[in-house]
Parts: C-alpha cells; structure tokens; sequence
C-alpha cells in the first residue's frame, strides 16, 4: 500500500459514514475507520485529529471558498452581492460526491449530541470566515455579520434541497434563489 493514497481523505470520511451507520457513532474507533478505508491509523491522524474531525472534513475548505468568492466580487457589490458570490464560488466547487454524501452525513449527526453541537460550530465558522472577508471590503462589523448569517442560511436551504431526493436542480441554482427568499424576507421585516 502507497504511504501517501491521494484520496485518502475521501476514503476516510466514506469509511467512517458506513461504520457510524451500521454501528453507531460511539461504537466506531480510529481503528476501525482507517481499516475500512485500507489505510493506516497514523495515516488517519496525519488527516484528521479525532473520528469526529471526519464529518467536518470540508468544513475549512468551503469557509476558505465562500470568503474566496466574497474577496473577488465586483467592487461595487453590495454586502449581500458580494456574498452571493461567495455562495456561487462555494457552490461550484461542489461535486457529487458531496451530494451523495450528505443524506448519510445528516444521518449520522442527528444520532449524537456531540455531533449536532460539531455540525453547528461549522456553520458559525462559516459566518465568520465571510463576515471577515465582508469586513475587508469595507463593510461594518454588525453589516457584514448580517450578511454573512443570511449567507451561511441561505447556503443551508440551497445544501438541503440540493441533496434532496429527485432534485434536478444546480446548487449555484438553488444558492442563488435561497438568497433572493432572504432578501425579500429581509425586507418584510419592517
């Protein structure tokens, strides 16, 4: 077996989501992934620091893309525009293995307290990488954490619908109009 597998990190997280299915969150161990996946422990810890750290796997690459896309939007986009196009960024990046993923993910979250607690860390991870990158174009503190809040629900509900059963629809597609719900609801508000 090659030291280094180049898709060792998908092959760690497919490995793990079948062991937590079939046997449970709490009754799964390191050694049990890294067997699965036909790699070794100290290759699983030299990707992740703990099991949990598995069903975060991509948690810091779609912050990195979403504050991506919000840094490279037009100058003059507005808060919101400018997270539209971190969504957009974020949403192209996406593959089938993220889609095919994800049912089996939220599967597995929904059975541990530890998890569900890990799945919302992450969503308050990616308000704040985009409320930074919002932050840099100029926007004020409490704008750009609005902006960056309607973004991570917005990306929420286009993610869900996304990888719903008999969605024929593109994420960019569903980002896009999740957005715009958030925008007239915004303005609802009074």
């Amino acid at each position: 077996m090659p030291r280094w597998e180049p898709d060792a990190r998908e092959r760690f997280v497919v490995a793990a989501l079948q062991l937590f299915s079939d046997q449970g969150y709490d009754n799964t161990t390191v050694a049990e992934i890294a067997d699965r996946a036909g790699l070794t422990k100290s290759t699983f810890f030299r990707h992740f620091s703990d099991k949990r750290e598995v069903l975060a796997a991509g948690q810091e690459t779609l912050s990195k893309l979403l504050a991506e896309g919000i840094t490279a939007a037009p100058a003059d986009a507005t808060p919101l525009g400018a997270v539209e196009a971190g969504l957009q960024h974020a949403a192209e990046a996406m593959t089938e293995f993220n889609r095919e993923l994800a049912p089996r993910l939220a599967a597995v979250i929904a059975t541990s307290r530890e998890l569900q607690e890990r799945n919302a860390l992450k969503q308050v991870g990616m308000a704040a990488a985009m409320a930074d990158a919002l932050t840099k174009r100029g926007a004020s503190e409490s704008v750009a954490t609005t902006a960056a809040e309607l973004g991570v629900l917005a990306f929420k509900d286009a993610f869900a619908e996304w990888t719903a059963e008999g969605n024929v629809h593109e994420l960019s597609e569903l980002t896009r109009a999740s957005l715009d719900r958030l925008r007239t609801a915004v303005t609802q508000l009074g």
